[in-house]
């Protein structure tokens, strides 16, 4: 996994409102919010094939998918169960971010891709000074928190 600098929320904010997906964030945050929230993010770059994280890990840090796709799944006594495939313009971690839990499947990248990495100290801060642009993004991880939750084949995919 490797990350750089750069934080250009464009391609980000343009999956988002393109997502095509029953769970996929659309529209969640202006072009202004977007720009608001770059110094918080971090961009992760993922090979495929990279584990972004573990069943078990108990970070509880949000992604949000600007390309490539990734595969949920977790490993059962006898076999690998694949949960769901997520694609640009959705998250990752919104179970462990809302819930404090460990994380509840392992995520891999199926397809090269790069996502943005929100941990829970900068949705503090961000929190404390962008109250309106944390509240945003909270609405849209709980809307999709709500759709896979009603899904019952996306449901167990809540990371």
């Amino acid at each position: 996994m490797s990350s750089s600098s750069h934080n250009d929320l464009r391609p980000l904010a343009q999956a988002m409102s393109s997502a095509v997906a029953v769970d996929g964030v659309q529209n969640a945050l202006t072009l202004e919010q977007w720009d608001l929230l770059a110094p918080y993010l971090v961009p992760v770059m993922l090979a495929a094939g990279e584990l972004l994280f573990a069943e078990g890990s108990l970070d509880r840090n949000l992604y949000f998918v600007e390309s490539g796709s990734l595969s949920v799944h977790y490993q059962d006594a006898k076999e690998r169960i694949r949960l769901a495939i997520v694609g640009p313009g959705s998250i990752l971690g919104e179970g462990a971010f809302f819930a404090h839990r460990a994380r509840h499947a392992t995520v891999q990248a199926a397809a090269p891709g790069r996502l943005w990495c929100l941990t829970a100290m900068r949705f503090a801060e961000l929190s404390n000074r962008q109250p309106g642009v944390a509240l945003a993004l909270v609405m849209a991880a709980g809307q999709v928190l709500a759709r896979r939750a009603v899904d019952s084949r996306r449901r167990v995919a809540s990371t």
